[in-house]
């Protein structure tokens, strides 16, 4: 389907015109800070950039001038599915990340809302409202004593927590082996990442003519933005419904995936219809938008950013 696109607009790179003021459309080698600089700051966390290499004072010096606190969230600017994401604790961690992070990286404070949906927006430039396509609700990685079981058995009681169990076992140290309280649940992975074993529900049952309204009259504040999924927390669907308690974690453009076709319920070829859906979407916007002014990115400039946008892959997956 993408070839039979990529004929139709003579490039396979026609994704660039999808969301103009996003690099690449967002389909690769995208900064999450230039996206965060698109969208009105009330709608997300406080967030700061640190450059590779940065002398640790010069990180300290940008956290204490921010007013972000401890926890937060680091993360790399370029991201990938999740990897080298870290809950911060204190200024020793900041600065073992600081170390070890051979990329750019965001600090960012963290979203006090417990939930957690991703929406799909699509909206043609040729016209003024856009809708909901899909939503995707997260289960995190969560455990709940007994009061028998140490962390490690009940971890491998879940086929699911049990392939993380390398990572979460790094995170936990000497509290891998700790006996939970009958009752009391622990949240291992604090991010609703599909690659860091967080469950995916299609809760595209939920989209409603006043989300509707919401998502797209806030998606319009952000300049040339008409594809992609808006990663949200949130305190209750009521109030996400009216645009209250709730922040974006971050959107992804053109690279987003209609990732409610992951819930377990659905079938490959439902996965394939919902694929095929947003893959035309993308372009027609893309024809849209090129026809308005905006360039198809050129071949030899779309084939240097796939590989910056595979060397950064490569740092992060080894972080």
């Amino acid at each position: 389907m993408w070839a039979f696109y990529a004929v139709k607009a003579r490039t396979i790179f026609f994704f660039n015109s999808c969301n103009p003021k996003i690099k690449n459309g967002g389909f690769m080698a995208e900064s999450k800070k230039e996206i965060y600089d698109l969208i009105p700051q009330k709608y997300y966390p406080k967030t700061e950039l640190i450059i590779e290499n940065n002398d640790f004072e010069k990180v300290i010096s940008v956290f204490q001038n921010s007013t972000i606190q401890f926890p937060f969230i680091a993360k790399p600017d370029i991201g990938l599915r999740g990897s080298a994401v870290q809950k911060i604790h204190n200024l020793e961690e900041l600065k073992t990340y600081n170390s070890n992070a051979n990329f750019d990286y965001l600090i960012q404070d963290l979203i006090p809302y417990a939930n957690e949906v991703g929406i799909f927006y699509v909206r043609f430039p040729n016209e003024n409202k856009g809708k909901v396509t899909g939503i995707v609700a997260k289960e995190y990685v969560i455990i709940e004593g007994d009061g028998k079981a140490t962390m490690e058995q009940l971890i491998r009681a879940n086929p699911r927590y049990e392939l993380q169990i390398e990572n979460i076992k790094k995170d936990f140290g000497a509290r891998f082996n700790e006996v939970l309280e009958k009752g009391n649940k622990l949240n291992l992975v604090p991010y609703g990442n599909h690659a860091r074993g967080a469950k995916f529900i299609d809760a595209s049952n939920l989209i409603t003519d006043k989300l509707n309204e919401t998502i797209d009259s806030m998606c319009q504040e952000i300049s040339e933005f008409y594809f992609g999924r808006l990663d949200v927390m949130y305190d209750s669907w009521m109030d996400l419904e009216q645009g209250k308690n709730f922040a974006i974690v971050e959107i992804n453009g053109a690279g987003s995936e209609p990732t409610h076709i992951y819930d377990p319920k659905h079938s490959l070829f439902f996965a394939w219809k919902e694929l095929a859906r947003h893959i035309t979407y993308m372009y027609k916007i893309s024809v849209q938008n090129h026809k308005r002014g905006f360039p198809y990115l050129e071949h030899k400039e779309g084939m240097r950013q796939y590989k910056l946008h595979l060397e950064q892959s490569n740092k992060i997956v080894n972080f």
